[in-house]
C-alpha cells in the first residue's frame, strides 16, 4: 500500500491528480539559467580534530525503533526537548550557510538530490530569486561535510516515486548514493523520499541500495524562519525532525530559525547520534 508523509494510505482520485500536478509545476517554476559545471576537485574527508556537532542521547534516554530495514522514521522517541535540523535539494548554495554551520557547530544532515546540486533544471521559487544556484555545485557540499554535516540520499531527479516501477526507483536511489559516494567519499545510510511519497517498492529499492533508514519529518521551515507544523497543537515537540529546503535568505532564515529553537528552551541534536541509540 502506498504511503505519504502522514503515513495513511493513498486513494487514487482526480483531486489527487490534480494536487500532484500543482505539486510538480512548483519543483519546475522557472528561475535563473544554472552556471556551467566546475571542475570536480578530490573529496576530502572532514576534519579529524572535528567532532561531531549538537547534543548526545543520555543513555536509557531514547526508545528502540523496531522492525526491518530500513526502517521508516519521522520522530526520535525521546521525552528530552531536542529537535533535529534536516535540509533537502541542494539548489541555492549560500556560502554564508556553511559559515553558519562551521563556526557556531551546529548539527543538520543535508538530503542531496542531484539534479538540485548541479543546478539541470530550475529550482523551486518559494522564497524568491536565487543569488546562488549552483554556485559551488559538489564542492558546496564538500564543504558542508568538512563543517561536520552529513551528505545523504535524496534521488537523482526528485520524481515522485509512487509513479516508478520498483527497478525505476532502484535507479534513482542506487544512482543518487553511488555519486556521492563519489563526490563526497562516504555513501548514503539515510534516505528522503521526495515530497515524503514511498510504497513498499521504495523500502525494497532502498534497501537494496544499502539504505538504513528513509527518513520523513514532523514539521517544515518555510521563507522567514517560520515553522509549518503538522500537529493540531502547533508546537515543537521533543524528538522532532525538522525540514529545511536550499533556498534563497537560507543563512538569514536559518539563523531566525535556530534563535526561535532555542527560545523555547530546545537544544539542537546529533541525528546520527540518536538514531543509533534507537
Amino acid at each position: 500500500m502506498a504511503r505519504g508523509i502522514f503515513g495513511g494510505p493513498r486513494r487514487a482520485c482526480a483531486a489527487g491528480m490534480v494536487a500532484l500536478s500543482a505539486m510538480t509545476a512548483a519543483c519546475t517554476a522557472g528561475q535563473a539559467q544554472p552556471a556551467a559545471e566546475p571542475p570536480p576537485r578530490e573529496a576530502s574527508p572532514a576534519p579529524r580534530s572535528q567532532k561531531p556537532a549538537g547534543v548526545k542521547p543520555r543513555p536509557g534516554e531514547v526508545r528502540k525503533i523496531t522492525g526491518p530495514r530500513p526502517r521508516v522514521i519521522s520522530s526520535i522517541p525521546t521525552r528530552r526537548k531536542v529537535v533535529f535540523l534536516t535540509i533537502d535539494d541542494g539548489w541555492e548554495q549560500d556560502p554564508g550557510f556553511v559559515r553558519q554551520v562551521r563556526e557556531e557547530r551546529i548539527p543538520i544532515t543535508a538530503f542531496a538530490m542531484r539534479d538540485a546540486v548541479e543546478a539541470k533544471g530550475t529550482p523551486d521559487p518559494a522564497g524568491g530569486t536565487g543569488r546562488f544556484v549552483g554556485a559551488g555545485k559538489w564542492g558546496y557540499f564538500q564543504e558542508l561535510r568538512e563543517a561536520g554535516v552529513a551528505v545523504e540520499n535524496h534521488t537523482l531527479t526528485h520524481p515522485n516515486l509512487l509513479l516508478l516501477s520498483r527497478d525505476a526507483q532502484r535507479e534513482e536511489i542506487c544512482g543518487a548514493s553511488r555519486l556521492i559516494g563519489k563526490r563526497i567519499g562516504a555513501r548514503p545510510a539515510l534516505f528522503r523520499p521526495p515530497f515524503g511519497n514511498y510504497n513498499a517498492d521504495t523500502l525494497a529499492a532502498a534497501k537494496s541500495c544499502g539504505i538504513r533508514d528513509v527518513l520523513l519529518w514532523t514539521a517544515s521551515v518555510q521563507p522567514g524562519g517560520k515553522i509549518a507544523y503538522q500537529v493540531p497543537d502547533k508546537r515543537l515537540r521533543p524528538g522532532d525532525i525538522l525540514l529545511l529546503h536550499f533556498r534563497p535568505n537560507l543563512a538569514r532564515d536559518f539563523r531566525i530559525l535556530i534563535d526561535k529553537i532555542r527560545r523555547r528552551g530546545y537544544e539542537l541534536g546529533d541525528l546520527q547520534a540518536y538514531l543509533a541509540a534507537t
